[in-house]
C-alpha cells in the first residue's frame, strides 16, 4: 500500500454514521446501482441491510404464518447482517454475528479509501468495488449498542442507534445451509413452515422518535411501521414484536454486551437524548 493511499485510508472512529451505497460492480464485469443499501455505523458495532429495488408491496402479510411460498422466495433475495466492524493496519473487516443469508465461504473483508467524497472499498477475497456515501443529514452522536440473546428462542440480537436512526437485528432458529443463497435454501425447502423459518430473520431500519423507535424498512414487511417500544434494565430489554399470527407480543431479551451510553436507547430517554429530529 502506498503511503498516499495510507493517508486516504480512514479510521474507524471517522465512519460512524449512516452510509449509502451508489454502486457494487464484480470480477466479471457485472453492476449494480439500484439495491437498497443501509449501513449504520456505531463505535464498533454495525448493522446493514439490503433489499432489492423492485419488490412487492406484501399487502396482504401480517405476519409470518401468512408468507406464502412466493413471499418467502422474494424476501430471500434480500441481504443483511450485523457484528462489529474492526480494522487490522491493512484490511477492515464486517465480522458477522447474525447474517440474513447462509454463512460465506469468504470473510467480509476489503480495504477502504478516499476519492473525493467517495468512500471506495475493494474487496480482499473476491476483488469486487462498492461506492459508499455518508448521509449527512444524520449525525453520528448519540451512539450506543446492546448485544443481545432472546429469553424465549435463545437467538443472538443486535441493537443499534446512532443519531436519529437505528438498526434492529435478530437471527433465524433454523440455520441455513453454508455457502448457499437463501433463495436456493428456500426454493428446496421440505414445506412451507421450513420456508417460513428460512425468511424469519430480522434485520430493521428506522427513525428515533420519542415513544420508541419506528420501523420505516425491513426484512419482514409486516414489521413496517411497528414501533419498538423498547425498556430495559441492568440485564434485560423488552420490545414489541410480532407473534406468528401477526399479534402485538413483548420479546424479553437479556443484555450480553453494550457499547456507549445504553440510557439513549431506552424510549423513555429519547425526547431528552436528541431523538427528535
Amino acid at each position: 500500500m502506498s503511503s498516499s493511499l495510507k493517508m486516504l485510508t480512514p479510521r474507524v472512529s471517522e465512519l460512524q454514521g449512516l452510509w449509502l451505497r451508489s454502486l457494487i460492480s464484480w470480477p466479471d464485469g457485472t453492476r449494480d446501482t439500484t439495491t437498497q443499501v443501509r449501513w449504520l455505523q456505531g463505535q464498533s458495532v454495525y448493522i446493514d441491510l439490503r433489499q432489492p429495488a423492485h419488490m412487492p408491496d406484501f399487502a396482504h402479510v401480517s405476519g409470518l404464518a401468512t408468507l406464502t411460498t412466493e413471499d418467502c422466495l422474494h424476501l430471500a433475495k434480500q441481504e443483511g447482517f450485523a457484528g462489529h466492524f474492526t480494522f487490522d493496519g491493512t484490511f477492515f473487516e464486517w465480522a458477522r454475528d447474525i447474517d440474513f443469508q447462509p454463512k460465506p465461504l469468504y470473510s467480509d473483508s476489503g480495504s477502504l479509501c478516499w476519492e473525493d467524497d467517495v468512500l471506495v472499498e475493494t474487496g480482499r477475497d473476491i476483488a469486487y468495488i462498492e461506492h459508499w456515501h455518508r448521509d449527512p443529514t444524520v449525525k453520528a452522536a448519540p451512539a450506543a449498542s446492546l448485544a443481545l440473546r432472546c429469553r424465549h428462542t435463545g437467538v443472538n440480537g443486535r441493537f443499534l442507534r446512532v443519531g436519529a436512526y437505528f438498526m434492529f437485528a435478530r437471527d433465524r432458529t433454523l440455520i441455513p445451509a453454508a455457502q448457499q443463497h437463501l433463495f436456493d435454501c428456500v426454493r428446496g425447502s421440505a414445506d412451507l413452515k421450513a420456508a417460513r423459518a428460512l425468511v424469519d430473520c430480522e434485520i430493521s431500519f428506522g427513525v428515533v422518535e420519542p415513544l420508541g423507535c419506528r420501523i420505516t424498512a425491513s426484512t419482514l414487511p409486516y414489521r413496517i411501521g411497528d414501533t419498538l417500544d423498547q425498556h430495559f434494565t441492568v440485564n434485560e430489554l423488552t420490545a414489541r414484536d410480532r407473534a406468528a399470527d401477526g399479534a402485538v407480543i413483548r420479546r424479553h431479551w437479556e443484555i450480553t454486551d453494550s457499547e456507549g451510553d445504553p440510557g439513549v436507547l431506552a424510549a423513555a430517554a429519547l425526547a431528552h437524548k436528541g431523538g427528535k429530529r
